[in-house]
Order: C-alpha cells, then structure tokens, then sequence
C-alpha cells in the first residue's frame, strides 16, 4: 500500500528527460488496468513536443505545468472496442491511475489533468491531436523528475464509511 499513499499530484518538473524506455513502462502499465470484460477500449497518444505542450496548456486551464514536463500521455478512449457500453469511463480510470502509480515507483512525479467531459476541452484537444470523432480524449497526465515534495497527507476519513446501510 506505501506507493498509493505516497503517490501526490505533482505539477513540477525538471529539466531532464524521460527516457523512452520509462514512457514504455508506464503505458504497459497503463495497459495492465482492469478494464470491462477485458475490452481494453484506451489508446494512449505521447507528447513530447513544445508546441503541442503550447496548445495544451492553452486548451485546458488546469494543465500549465504540461510545458515544465518532458513528456505527457493523453489518455483516449474508443468506446467502439467496449463490450459492456458506458464503462470506458471507469476503464481509462483505472489506465490512468496505473500511469500514476508506476510513475512514483520509477522516481517520477506526474498529475491526472482532467478532460473528458468538459466538452470544450474535449473538442479542443480533438482537434490538437487529429483525434477520430469517435475516440474521447479523457485525461492528460504530464509527467517528469519531481522539482517539488508535495506534503503527504493522511486522507483516511473514518466518518465517510458506512456498514450495512447508509
């Protein structure tokens, strides 16, 4: 459990670069997510350029420090390769929170920068990425050598469990 309670949003970055070997492990654990019925509905689209990382953090308000990190993975789904329809949600869930996870493990600091379902958003990196109608961009985690400890916190909260009943 260690690395889920160390894991922080960290938004700053730096300037070294992720190696392609490190974006390889994080994207096989990506693909190690549970998905259902094992339908695996995610592409993954990797960003190291300057002016895509411009348009990015452009596009969405909340993924400035996309231009301090050396790489970014945009998470999309294809809700056409489903089995059970509307669970890609949870899916690219999950993809996106192994990105997290290996990230800390390999001594990287990364962020889950939401897209899907500010449909702005949505649209704009659509278009940034050439993306098919039919694929949702769902999240974008910028990722790199943490320039920043964020505090650990405890966030155990006894009153928000329930046995039984509500």
């Amino acid at each position: 459990m260690s690395i889920i309670y160390l894991r922080r949003s960290v938004r700053k970055y730096q300037k070294k670069d992720v190696g392609d070997e490190i974006v390889t492990e994080l994207l096989r654990a990506a693909m190690h997510a549970p998905s259902a019925g094992n339908a695996q509905p995610w592409h993954f689209t990797v960003i190291r350029s300057e002016e895509k990382k411009q348009r990015i953090a452009e596009a969405h308000p909340y993924a400035r420090m996309v231009l301090q990190a050396p790489v970014a993975i945009l998470v999309c789904a294809d809700p056409s390769l489903e089995i059970y329809k509307g669970f890609w949600v949870q899916d690219c869930s999950a993809a996106t929170m192994n990105i997290l996870l290996r990230a800390v493990e390999l001594g990287l600091g990364a962020v889950w920068c939401g897209v899907y379902p500010n449909e702005e958003r949505v649209e704009a990196f659509r278009k940034i990425f050439g993306l098919p109608e039919h694929v949702v961009p769902f999240s974008i985690v910028p990722v790199g050598y943490p320039a920043e400890t964020p505090k650990l916190v405890d966030r155990f909260k006894l009153e928000r469990i329930h046995y039984e009943v509500w």
